[in-house]
């Protein structure tokens, strides 16, 4: 070999090893391949609750490990929520006359074994009296019905107990009156939706009544549009809102808090035009009674409904519990908005029922509906004979 082929071979076999020393330097720092990977979809990070949550395991490279889906699995979107078909109103009274009598057993029990004893001195009656009265039945029902009862067993001479469970049936029914109409405006009127407007104190279960009366007529085959006009209390529309959306309700409300509730109540009496709706309810904020300026802004609602339509009804809702004090709120609320009817709830949590001989008298209105509990369903129209049957059962 002569003096320049060993210079090359030499300077080739210098290059192949800087290329063998290049690569593996190469292959020292970055210990992968950089070659890009075939795309797959997005890592995703199951997070927990916040109690649940863990400090992640460290990965090969020091930062975190993060698990993955299979790129073929996704997760599916969270299905419609399903309209729901409520409870007949036959169905309601049955279970509610059933609560009402558990709840009134003292008041129909006290009143049976005072009347059925043997002799009923000045002491008796006055027992009777005071049971009465107790009961929320008011002073001038209660002396006539003990005046009527005196009589009877004065002239019949008569004690036993079911001779005396009816003549008291007699008077109750009386007194709570079988003459009232107690329908609820819901069917279209010349041509418009019929408009209620449901007022009331604070704490009455207002929103929740409004939810459970669009259940009522939805189980009588009614279109009813919903009208947010509780603007003040942040929950109010979204509450309403989830009441409509389980029976398929639409709820007008603004989306904005503190809104005009007038105005609110307006636009919802305009969409209910255009959906040829048969009743539009219009949930008010609960206000107190006693406060001028919040009574005045419920009349100022009233006057600006008018502008769209007629009110053809207006319920106030009152909690059974709070005995007189109801009785006052409801005259108040009759000199602002005129009141067409009252709703009574918590009923099963008193035994005055005669709270609702007390209302009627104050008002000159009936009491259309009843509330008997906690459930969606818990609302019924108010019957007189069922009422007062439970009250002496």
């Amino acid at each position: 070999m002569t003096q320049s082929q060993e210079i090359f071979a030499l300077a080739v076999v210098i290059a192949l090893a800087g290329i063998a020393l290049l690569v593996g330097l190469q292959r020292g720092r970055g210990g992968k391949d950089k070659t890009l990977p075939p795309q797959t979809p997005p890592p995703r990070v199951d997070r927990g609750s916040e109690s649940d949550a863990q400090e992640p395991s460290a990965g090969p490279d020091g930062g975190p490990t993060v698990s993955t889906l299979e790129p073929d699995v996704f997760e599916a979107p969270a299905p419609a929520p399903s309209i729901e078909r409520p409870e007949s109103a036959t169905g309601r009274l049955q279970r509610l006359r059933a609560r009402l009598a558990r709840s009134n057993t003292a008041l129909g029990k006290g009143l049976l074994s005072l009347l059925s004893t043997g002799g009923l001195d000045e002491q008796s009656w006055e027992d009777v009296e005071a049971t009465l009265l107790s009961a929320d039945l008011g002073v001038s029902a209660t002396m006539e019905l003990v005046d009527s009862l005196r009589t009877r067993v004065t002239i019949e001479g008569v004690r036993d107990e079911e001779t005396v469970r009816g003549w008291l049936r007699e008077d109750l029914l009386k007194l709570v009156d079988l003459s009232l109409d107690r329908s609820i405006a819901s069917s279209r009127v010349e041509g418009r939706p019929a408009v209620v407007m449901v007022v009331g104190v604070n704490g009455t279960g207002k929103t929740t009544t409004v939810g459970k009366l669009a259940r009522v007529l939805v189980a009588q085959d009614k279109d009813v549009v919903l009208g947010a006009a509780d603007t003040f209390r942040a929950a109010a529309a979204d509450q309403l809102q989830t009441w409509g959306e389980r029976v398929g309700v639409p709820t007008i409300r603004s989306d904005r808090d503190g809104a005009d509730p007038a105005s609110v109540a307006f636009d919802a009496v305009r969409a209910a035009v255009e959906m040829e709706a048969d009743v539009v309810l219009i949930d008010t904020a609960g206000r107190l009674h006693n406060k001028v300026g919040l009574m005045d802004e419920l009349s100022k609602v009233k006057r600006v409904v008018e502008k769209q339509s007629p009110i053809d009804e207006v319920l106030l809702v009152l909690d059974a519990t709070t005995g007189q004090n109801g009785l006052r709120q409801a005259e108040v609320f009759g000199e602002v908005v005129n009141v067409t009817g009252i709703v009574l709830t918590k009923l099963d949590g008193t035994a005055k029922g005669g709270i609702v001989v007390a209302v009627q008298r104050k008002l000159g209105v009936p009491v259309k509906l009843v509330g008997l509990g906690e459930g969606p369903d818990d609302l019924a129209p108010f019957e007189p004979e069922a009422f007062v049957d439970a009250l002496i059962s």
